[in-house]
């Protein structure tokens, strides 16, 4: 593994830091925590943490003592010193005489001993961080130390490789008597460098920061040496039948499939694909359900992967409705099986506990990859990556021993453990969480507005648009997809839906805005400009409802489809007819797919808008109808009921009202201001 320490970089946060008060210890110990929390072979998404023993001053400006240690919630990886709370070292260190201490307790005393008291939570792991002597203390989830040590003779493995260099600990959970037993055993040999905490993780500690981190690198990488010397043997495939195909279904048929069967009292998830020659080895092993089964690598990962992944049947292209139905049976096993794990553990905890949703967050996909869940993209990402993670850690263990963890008791303490769960920030979530929205012409106007209308309230966005360059900077400012589509294309817009389905899982809801404005005497006007009209404003919108219906249907968890049909539809305008009869057509498009599609749960509906400002009604345009209406341009444009101007953001939030309503279909809802001749009767 390689060092990255730079002296120069080092002295650059100390001067950074020292602008904002900023002791030196602590400028280094975020500058050592950012090294370490930068590497995925070493942490992942808030796992492990650091520590560095200091003085500052407390409100009395008297010299304290203080442990500046990692806080619940942040990521080691972009960590500042308002991550590494400081706590009165003293009152810690009065702790270790106690013989026990309830979770309660010990959360409370380090609160209670803060300099600040809004700062963050400190870690979980703070008693050992204070129990052991040494100035700075850097604690990783080293993939090679846990290759190592999750295996039957884990210990004597890491005995092998660091000897009486390091100490070694049994597996404890994470708290008070983890803090007292990793305290022996480091009392038994103060020469040791470093404590390997079996089946979690390493530790290493030093007075300065560069050589702690020093320390953790030249560890690793001793580990690492060992493993590649004495790697033995690589998974067993399994053997493909001469007779059977070789191809396999794609990641946007296998997904929403996926999708549908794991949406649990009515919440759907949002699913991250992953694939490479390591995992596609790993999901068609022979073996795949022994060694996938045993739980994660490193304890901390089950609160965001559960403790194993579910295992489908591999999916062949023409056998689809098959692999749902393989899939299917995979799944109520799965959950049966969880369900008497948590019937297990909760029975010996007296039923203290309610239960976790039942659904997987790791799904093996043999022939294909595998996909992580969670209820926003980002969960659903860091699942992925932890996936990928036990994916690595499992195959070097297997290459050279038996992959072996903690025991299903530590495993359900660990997932059901309320200092662990607290880390996921649970809370009131947005309308559209878990929810995946396509938008089409979502580049400029009406369309950018109801994207970030729907990302605002938690939906997962895809911006398609002809213009890719203005999708993508939409999509950017709002964390989703931005695609180059032109919706006249059915071969684009199935792409572009597919690409869809495998980025997210799925499609909830697809908003068809996209259209422009052609004008002319209906007798008069080419037939060419009449069926160029036809073919963005009529079968663009078809070719958009028709592939989101493919998704939902694949679903089968319903969805909704919204047209922008505008005004036109129900109150033609002079010499607007290019324009406005293939919106017309739009609106019995809308009705006739709310009324083939009811039954699977589709919702069919359309926003009926009039005078948007916005690519289509550019100012050119208004200008010129405002002069055929004898009108100017403010008046043509408030010219309702209302006496207002209608915005892109209105439209936006009568999309985003008729998504919510679950039990209309078919309907058009007019966003005017008010104009009774466009009033659907």
């Amino acid at each position: 593994m390689k060092n990255l320490w730079s002296e120069k970089q080092a002295k650059s946060y100390i001067k950074r830091y020292a602008k904002d008060g900023i002791n030196q210890d602590l400028a280094l110990r975020v500058y050592s925590s950012r090294l370490l929390g930068g590497n995925p072979e070493l942490v992942l998404h808030g796992g492990g943490n650091t520590s560095v023993k200091t003085t500052m001053k407390d409100l009395a400006d008297n010299e304290v003592e203080v442990l500046c240690v990692k806080g619940s919630g942040w990521d080691m990886g972009d960590i500042e010193p308002a991550g590494l709370p400081a706590v009165r070292l003293q009152p810690l260190l009065g702790m270790k005489k106690f013989r026990t201490l309830s979770d309660e307790d010990m959360v409370n005393a380090q609160r209670t001993n803060l300099l600040d008291s809004s700062s963050p939570n400190p870690s979980v792991e703070t008693l050992l961080h204070a129990f052991l002597p040494h100035k700075f203390i850097d604690h990783t989830h080293s993939n090679a130390v846990l290759a190592l040590s999750d295996q039957k003779n884990g210990q004597d493995n890491c005995g092998q490789v660091f000897g009486d260099s390091m100490g070694y600990v049994p597996y404890i959970m994470p708290g008070f008597l983890l803090a007292k037993k990793a305290a022996e055993v480091y009392s038994q040999n103060t020469n040791v460098k470093g404590l390997i905490l079996l089946n979690h993780g390493i530790f290493t500690f030093a007075d300065t920061a560069k050589e702690s981190y020093d320390l953790m690198i030249s560890m690793v990488s001793k580990a690492e040496k060992y493993l590649k010397q004495n790697k033995k043997k690589s998974f067993v495939q399994v053997k493909k039948s001469a007779k059977k195909s070789t191809k396999t279904a794609s990641v946007a048929e296998i997904a929403p499939i996926l999708r549908g069967l794991v949406n649990h009292d009515g919440k759907s998830m949002i699913l991250d694909f992953r694939t490479s020659p390591e995992i596609l080895k790993f999901v068609g092993g022979r073996e795949v359900m022994r060694y996938s089964q045993q739980g994660t690598v490193t304890p901390d990962h089950v609160i965001r992967t559960k403790p194993k992944p579910l295992l489908v049947p591999p999916p062949a292209p023409e056998k689809m409705d098959e692999f749902a139905q393989g899939a299917r049976l995979a799944l109520k096993k799965y959950v049966k099986d969880y369900e008497a794990y948590f019937a297990r553990g909760n029975k010996r905890l007296k039923g203290v506990k309610a239960p976790l949703d039942p659904m997987p967050r790791m799904i093996l996909v043999p022939g294909v990859g595998a996909f992580g869940l969670g209820v926003s993209a980002k969960a659903a990402s860091i699942a992925a990556d932890l996936l990928q993670t036990n994916i690595s850690v499992i195959t070097k263990a297997e290459a050279m021993g038996t992959y072996s963890v903690i025991s299903e008791r530590d495993i359900f303490d660990i997932e059901y453990w309320s200092l662990e769960q607290a880390k996921l920030g649970k809370g009131a979530e947005k309308p559209f969480a878990r929810q995946v929205v396509v938008i089409t012409g979502g580049g400029s106007g009406i369309g950018a507005a109801t994207a970030k209308a729907f990302a605002n309230n938690g939906a997962e966005v895809a911006v398609l648009d002809r213009d890719e360059k203005s999708a993508k900077k939409v999509a950017a400012e709002i964390g989703g997809i931005g695609l180059g589509c032109d919706v006249t294309s059915g071969s684009e817009v199935k792409k572009a839906f597919d690409v869809v389905a495998a980025t997210f899982g799925g499609v909830d809801v697809a908003v068809s805005n996209a259209g422009a404005a052609w004008q002319g005497k209906i007798g008069e006007v080419d037939d060419r400009v009449l069926r160029q009209s036809f073919e963005l404003n009529f079968w663009g919108h078809q070719n958009v409802a028709k592939n989101a219906v493919r998704i939902m249907r694949a679903q089968g968890t319903g969805g909704c489809l919204l047209f922008n049909t505008s005004k036109q539809a129900l109150n033609p305008g002079r010499d607007f007819g290019p324009y406005g009869l293939p919106k017309a057509a739009t609106l019995f498009l809308m009705k006739q797919y709310a009324l083939d599609y009811g039954a699977d749960g589709i919702r069919s509906n359309a926003v009926n808008a009039d005078r948007i400002r916005s690519g289509l009604l550019t100012d050119k345009m208004i200008k010129s109808r405002s002069k055929a209406r004898g009108v100017s341009q403010e008046q043509y444009l408030s010219g309702n009921l209302l006496n207002r101007e209608v915005t892109a953001e209105d439209v936006a939030n009568a999309f985003m009202d008729l998504a919510k309503a679950q039990s209309t279909t078919a309907a058009i809802l007019t966003v005017d201001g008010g104009n009774i001749e466009a009033s659907p009767r």
